[in-house]
């Protein structure tokens, strides 16, 4: 999917996919018991969320979503560095009535994130880095979260690498996500490794938990 010159098309049959993926895996809900945990925490004040790397931005819907239902007062903005990927996330937002999400196109690796947000969220991204690039994007979401980061990723395990292939098949018919998503397992973490990059960024005291399926989900609380 980060294929320079991908065909439009294909990119959009694979951010559809990924949705299904996301849905399945209850990524969004991985995510949601944290942040309404510090929403409460909060009180009234509208605690603000920014989804770096959104992709097709349905974890970002889906968490406005929550927080609609809930009653709770939550404003989510998004950021990708795909033009393609945005424009999809803008399309859902549309087509869902979330006219109050917004997205906005940015290279987090490359650029400095804008630091005007409690909650800095990030589901299967860091994968696609090196450990270099991985430690400063951390500290990219780290300075940008004034308390709180949440990182959702795949694990590197066999078994992951079985179920990516069998949920790209059942999933989709996209040949996009039929060849990354066993690739992304490959190229993913072991929680060890995590922790070692979490800690050479800065985020000495952050928690990593083993979540389904096969994933891990990292929680970094500003000091």
């Amino acid at each position: 999917m980060d294929q320079p010159g991908l065909e439009t098309s294909l990119h959009r049959q694979a951010l559809a996919a990924l949705r299904r993926v996301n849905w399945m895996s209850r990524t969004a809900g991985s995510l949601w018991r944290p942040i309404t945990d510090l929403a409460k925490q909060q009180g009234p004040r509208s605690l603000r969320v920014l989804d770096v790397a959104c992709g097709g931005g349905d974890v970002a819907l889906r968490l406005a979503r929550r927080a609609a239902a809930a009653g709770l007062n939550l404003t989510v903005t998004a950021c990708d560095i795909s033009p393609v990927a945005i424009e999809f996330a803008r399309d859902q937002a549309r087509r869902t009535g979330l006219h109050d999400v917004s997205f906005f196109t940015h290279d987090a690796v490359m650029q400095p994130l804008p630091e005007q947000y409690d909650v800095v969220t990030c589901t299967l991204f860091l994968h696609h880095l090196e450990d270099e690039s991985a430690t400063g994007f951390l500290r990219n979401i780290m300075a940008a979260a004034d308390k709180m980061v949440l990182l959702s990723d795949l694990r590197r395990t066999w078994f992951g690498y079985f179920l990516s292939h069998l949920a790209g098949r059942v999933l989709s018919r996209s040949p996009i996500v039929h060849n990354d998503g066993p690739l992304s397992v490959a190229a993913a973490f072991r929680i060890e490794e995590v922790r070692s990059l979490a800690e050479r960024s800065g985020m000495t005291d952050a928690t990593i938990r083993r979540i389904w399926p096969q994933r891990f989900l990292l929680s970094w609380r500003r000091p």
